[in-house]
């Protein structure tokens, strides 16, 4: 077994795929009609092959209440990974993405979070290996 798709919920599936295409360079993978909504992925072309995410719409009233209270909590609603987080955050800075406070460090990972502009915080990760960065 294997995973191939987790998802996302997005307050605005046109505005999430600029975002996640436009600032952070994913690839639109899937684009398929569904009534007023859209089956709608992107891939990583840096990620696992074969593994999606899916811009889902928000349109659960308990799950709305849910992801805001995340937000308005600072809490991410999923993480990505980057082996090099400095360079990251600039390349991600000059796209425009604003992000909440300083990197930190902690049990071995550095981290930040961004606004994704769909209603989510993403937390961005570098691990450090054992012995270095």
């Amino acid at each position: 077994m294997k995973k191939t798709l987790t998802s996302i919920p997005v307050q605005d599936q046109a505005r999430a795929l600029a975002f996640y295409t436009e600032k952070l360079g994913f690839e639109k993978k899937e684009d398929i009609p569904m009534g007023e909504h859209r089956w709608l992925t992107v891939i990583s072309p840096e990620g696992v092959t074969g593994v999606e995410l899916l811009l889902e719409p928000l349109g659960f009233e308990p799950a709305k209440d849910y992801y805001k209270s995340l937000y308005e909590a600072g809490i991410p609603a999923t993480q990505f990974e980057s082996e090099d987080l400095d360079r990251e955050i600039e390349a991600l800075k000059a796209r425009g993405v604003v992000f909440r406070g300083e990197a930190q460090e902690m049990d071995g990972a550095k981290f930040i979070s961004f606004e994704d502009t769909c209603g989510n915080l993403i937390c961005l990760v570098e691990k450090k290996t054992e012995g270095g960065t």
